[in-house]
């Protein structure tokens, strides 16, 4: 019985990596390698998207004179409430 269960264990185990092998040469893990690189092209243009949306606002805030005012009353009303 033991050795039954021991067999059935390490076939188990090994299995996975018999069909991993079996299968990276197949036609849809080759078809996967061509967009391995991406995902990380999609993070990049994200973030240099958001990127230029902050400096948009930035160069905004700072022609409108908003930002200074902005920050003022940010610590005024953190100063008052502390009171």
């Amino acid at each position: 019985m033991l050795s039954l269960y021991v067999r059935g264990r390490t076939w188990l185990a090994v299995r996975p990596a018999v069909l991993v092998d079996r299968f990276r040469g197949s036609a849809l893990v080759r078809a996967g390698r061509k967009e391995d690189g991406q995902t990380t092209a999609e993070y990049a243009l994200v973030i240099l998207a958001a990127a230029a949306v902050a400096l948009v606002l930035i160069a905004w805030a700072r022609s409108s004179g908003k930002l200074p005012a902005f920050f003022d009353k940010i610590i005024d009303d953190i100063t008052n409430s502390a009171e």
